[in-house]
């Protein structure tokens, strides 16, 4: 159902100047796309070509030289030297034409130009992150159009996979390194981008948006972006890093199990530790959770939550606490 919502919501807010894609592919949005298109077309063209040779000749050969009644059968005839080189060369060479075609157009994907923007992106379970040279973090890829665009991945827990169709680019995301890829959209608009690798039980939400913006408005995002902490109330600052951050991922607010406990009605009352003991869920006990989320394990919950020790700024740690407040029921 998710990866169903997620494409008819990419489907319904694509905006690509009223070009869509093909029968088989989705739309060009990148100028590596129509590259790769044309090697997958080629090589799907020669496929079908030999395909319906082959099945055709068989069953002409088949009607034809069928085994008749009274019939014996000849000697086999002599091999044919010019049959053999035919059918030695022709695919020798297309196969030269497939090596070279597709080998070109993979070193255009994988270097990348020198002015490129740099964003590096982070995959755990089951959020992708997106950091701007700025700083700031978002949970959707934003990017200007027009300029080609660096991403440089890894993964916090296990191999993540970034895939935007429209795009035509897919790379891992691997703990404890670095991988990169880049592209260069040309259309202002939002496209799908998914994990493309099985990675645990949420790996279908594991959905974003990469939102190409107008020429002048990407910088203006930016800056807007970057310092929503000041121009928002903390609680409503709160819930926005919820979302981005990941915690929505793993902690309900509606009281529902998770991952991790439920954020509805935690702040303030007594928490059961898996050591035995109780913590009164005040704000250093959240502020800890979050830092070093190994220091106090809930009872009935596995320590899985990676830290947020220098991911989080002190004035983000305090938002995110003055939501949880508002999620107390009187």
């Amino acid at each position: 159902m998710n990866d169903a919502n997620g494409f008819m919501n990419y489907l319904n807010n694509t905006v690509l100047a009223q070009e869509r894609g093909s029968f088989w592919l989705p739309p060009q949005a990148s100028t590596t796309a129509a590259d790769v298109d044309w090697v997958f077309q080629f090589i799907f063209g020669v496929s079908a070509f030999f395909f319906i040779l082959i099945v055709t000749l068989m069953i002409i050969f088949i009607i034809r030289f069928k085994r008749r009644e009274g019939v014996e059968p000849g000697a086999a005839p002599h091999h044919s030297m010019a049959l053999e080189l035919t059918w030695s060369i022709i695919p020798t060479i297309i196969v030269v034409l497939i090596f070279a075609f597709g080998f070109t157009t993979y070193m255009n994907m994988r270097i990348a130009p020198d002015n490129a923007y740099e964003i590096n992106v982070t995959g755990q379970k089951w959020k992708w992150l997106f950091t701007y040279p700025n700083g700031h973090v978002d949970e959707n890829l934003h990017v200007p159009v027009d300029i080609p665009v660096r991403l440089i991945l890894t993964s916090v827990d296990v191999i993540h996979s970034l895939f935007v169709p429209a795009f035509r680019i897919k790379m891992d995301a691997v703990p404890g390194r670095y991988t990169d890829t880049w592209f260069q959209a040309k259309d202002p608009g939002e496209y799908l981008l998914f994990c493309a690798e099985y990675c645990g039980t949420s790996h279908s939400d594991m959905t974003s948006m990469v939102v190409v913006h107008k020429v002048g408005e990407f910088e203006k995002w930016m800056q807007d972006a970057a310092n929503f902490l000041n121009t928002m109330p903390p609680a409503e600052a709160g819930t926005r890093l919820y979302k981005i951050r990941g915690c929505a991922q793993c902690h309900s607010i509606d009281g529902t199990g998770g991952h991790g406990p439920t954020f509805k009605n935690l702040f303030g009352r007594d928490v059961a530790l898996k050591n035995g003991s109780t913590v009164a869920a005040d704000e250093n006990y959240i502020r800890t959770s979050i830092l070093d989320p190994m220091a106090d394990i809930v009872a009935g919950f596995e320590p899985v939550m990676p830290t947020y020790q220098g991911k989080l700024k002190a004035e983000e740690v305090t938002a995110i606490i003055e939501y949880i407040k508002t999620l107390r029921e009187e």
